[in-house]
């Protein structure tokens, strides 16, 4: 039998290897399996390498990485780390199971410190400083409730939620990207070894030289062990601290009789206000300042035509940004406190603050907290309050401003109700913590007749006519236009109380807690805030003659700065025997 050509199947072919009739379906046709194994390969491929290159990208993170927000720049990642190259090193000599665990427990270490970089960038942006280990736990709490009046609750808890969600992410995957890439480096053992001698030379010169490519972040890089021994001092520290605290009580020059105490200040009634976030760059250096600054100058002018004079400076405070409780009390115990751990242990000295020394020599002593929402045992145990007021016993009835449980105008009201309206009344010590000025900022008071404040129902409508702090917050530039506002109300209304009730009699000391968060104070501010002293009697003034303090509520950029800490010796020298 002849085939025709156009009919013959071609030479040599092999009628089997054309398989069945696939037109039912069901089976796949061989050239289509090899596509799909050959993409399927291809995305494996793909996905080693992107999943290669997450796991150099993270631990990069943890060896080189910022820890400041300002700085996280791609520039900042071109650094060769001395820590990446002896991991490497060690990594790729040690045999297969002891690899696996050394890069498990480095991956673990490199994972804690990307963390505590991430941590140390919040606490960068509110506080100006780095996270401590030992002392910070317990704002976290604080940082949540601020978090909720700030952006509203449910946005609070998805934001922390989020940030506990990528901590631990980077807590488990770091270690496994170590884990893989020390797979990958013992599979090129000489390439690796011989990469790191090259690199290791590159660094060496980088650190002879002190070559950068930006400013802060060095090419021969050691940040990881650099973040890690800085956490490390700050543990030693804290826990070094009690012993510290003890001798401070102990070397105490002013465990002396009340008879020798303030007698320069007898009879006068002694007010130490505190003015929520009222920093330096409330009065200098910002966008804001002159229209504070003409607020302090017409101030000086007013209290000048009630008969009192003013003098100001800056004091340091060992605070930023928040944490008001570490500057009261450095200030009215004179030994530096930065921290929580410094201050638990402080609180359970003997050291003598200044409501405890006015106790001492005579005065009633009180502490007037509005924010306080909860009992103070420090303010009976260490401060020795005569007397507490907090949010529960002043008598207010009307609205919260976020964070502020009332403002300030009512604060001075109930206190010259509760204390110094009463004839014949013992003269008083007392601290005033003025919270109107906290953030966030929003919405704000107005000032009303100081008749009309009552029981503070006359503010009822006011939260609702100001701005919230949710659309504050959405601009940098209104967050600033809100803090000027704030400290222009703090310090409008304690102007205009002294001038309501122009007490021949009344001294007041005025100061700054500490300076507002980064977003109002700007990367690298300094921690200084104002202080003045205000009184009517002008013997009072003269003691201070020597400080070299200028005259009126507005200190300008030549006035005396001190350390916080200081402030207590030298006032308790100047008004004592």
């Amino acid at each position: 039998m002849t085939y025709d050509v156009h009919d013959a199947p071609p030479p040599h072919a092999d009628t089997a290897a054309v398989g069945p009739d696939y037109s039912g379906g069901g089976a796949v046709a061989p050239d289509s399996a090899q596509t799909t194994a050959a993409w399927r390969r291809h995305v494996r491929s793909v996905a080693a390498v992107v999943t290669t290159v997450l796991a150099v990208l993270l631990v990069w993170f943890g060896l080189v990485g910022p820890d400041q927000v300002s700085r996280l720049t791609v520039a900042a990642f071109v650094r060769i780390p001395v820590e990446g190259l002896v991991l490497v090193a060690v990594l790729v000599v040690l045999p297969r199971r002891a690899r696996w665990v050394t890069a498990a427990v480095i991956g673990l270490l490199l994972g804690i410190i990307a963390v505590v970089k991430l941590v140390d960038m919040g606490f960068y942006e509110a506080l100006n400083r780095p996270f401590n280990p030992t002392a910070d736990w317990s704002y976290f709490h604080s940082i949540a409730g601020l978090l909720s009046v700030s952006i509203g609750h449910a946005k609070a808890i998805t934001f922390l939620t989020l940030a506990c969600i990528v901590g631990a992410i980077v807590l488990v995957f770091t270690p496994l990207a170590v884990v893989r890439l020390s797979r990958r480096l013992a599979g090129h053992r000489t390439t690796s070894l011989r990469a790191v001698g090259a690199f290791g030379v590159v660094w060496i010169l980088a650190a002879v030289f002190g070559l950068h490519i930006v400013s802060g972040a060095p090419i021969a890089s050691a940040s990881a062990a650099g973040l890690a021994y800085d956490d490390e001092r700050q543990i030693t520290a804290g826990l070094q601290a009690g012993q510290t605290m003890q001798r401070a009580a102990a070397d105490d020059p002013y465990r002396t009789s009340g008879a020798d105490l303030l007698t320069g200040l007898r009879g006068k009634d002694v007010i130490v206000a505190f003015v929520e976030s009222y920093g330096q760059v409330a009065v200098q250096g910002t966008s804001f300042s002159p229209q504070i600054d003409t607020l302090l100058r017409s101030g000086t002018s007013q209290l000048a035509a009630a008969g009192f004079s003013s003098r100001s400076a800056f004091l340091t405070s060992p605070t930023f940004g928040g944490i008001s409780w570490l500057a009261h009390a450095t200030l009215e115990s004179g030994v530096w406190i930065d921290n929580q751990q410094t201050y638990n242990d402080l609180v359970t000295t003997a050291r003598p603050t200044l409501s405890t020394l006015f106790k001492r020599a005579g005065w009633r002593t009180v502490a007037d907290a509005p924010a306080n929402e909860k009992s103070w045992p420090e303010g009976k145990t260490f401060y020795h309050y005569d007397q507490i007021y907090d949010n529960h016993n002043v008598g207010y009835a009307g609205p919260n401003f976020s964070y502020a449980t009332m403002p300030d105008q009512y604060v001075w009201s109930a206190f010259q109700r509760l204390e110094l309206s009463k004839p014949g009344h013992t003269p008083v010590m007392a601290e005033i913590d003025l919270v109107s000025s906290h953030t966030p900022w929003a919405p704000l008071p107005r000032m009303v007749d100081w008749n009309a404040v009552g029981d503070g129902s006359v503010f009822d409508p006011m939260p609702a006519q100001g701005q919230s702090p949710t659309a504050v917050w959405r601009d940098a530039n209104q967050v600033r236009a809100a803090y000027a506002q704030s400290i222009q109300y703090s310090m409008g209304a304690l102007i205009s109380w002294v001038q309501t009730n122009p007490d021949p009699n009344l001294v007041l000391v005025v100061v700054g807690d500490h300076q507002p968060a980064t977003i109002v104070s700007g990367q690298g501010a300094n921690h200084d805030v104002p202080i003045s002293i205000i009184a009517h009697d002008p013997t009072v003034l003269d003691k201070i003659s020597s400080w070299g303090w200028q005259d009126g509520l507005l200190p300008n950029p030549d006035a005396p700065v001190w350390s916080m800490d200081s402030f207590r010796n030298r006032f308790l020298t100047a008004y004592g025997r």
